[in-house]
């Protein structure tokens, strides 16, 4: 089954402590068409946001979030959302994680915690891109 949501509606999630990086990633996002994006400097934050938009019924789709940050980096971001009750909504949303090091332990930690998929910085428009469909492809998620 596909689900398809509209371009104008499908919202982001971007989470990075560093203001220039959440400017950068949204602008990329809005450079592929997106026009709903989100921001929170830590996964604390980020859980809260979450929370705030599915109640408010107008849900984030998907979560671009760094992985070193200071209060709650993205691993424990990661972890404390798949830990929810599998009657969260937001427990299952697609999160792709961001670092500047490519590490294999990394990467391999991020997949055991239920990552969506893992992206190296620097980057660009098209691996974002691809990144991000791919990720909706494999959930049944189609962007219109």
């Amino acid at each position: 089954m596909v689900t398809t949501i509209k371009r104008e509606e499908f919202c982001f999630l971007v989470v990075d402590d560093f203001s220039t990086m959440r400017r950068i990633i949204s602008g990329l996002l809005r450079e592929l068409g997106f026009r709903k994006i989100v921001e929170a400097e830590d996964g604390k934050l980020a859980l809260r946001a979450l929370e705030i938009a599915a109640e408010s019924g107008e849900p984030v789709h998907f979560v671009l979030s760094d992985i070193n940050m200071p209060v709650m980096n993205g691993f424990q971001f990661l972890e404390a959302l798949r830990a929810k009750p599998e009657t969260d909504p937001v427990r299952n949303v697609p999160v792709l994680l961001v670092t500047a090091e490519g590490r294999k332990e990394d990467i391999i930690r991020a997949a055991q915690l239920g990552a969506t998929g893992y992206v190296v910085k620097p980057f660009n428009k098209d691996t974002i891109g691809d990144k991000i469909h791919l990720a909706l492809k494999h959930r049944g998620i189609l962007v219109d």
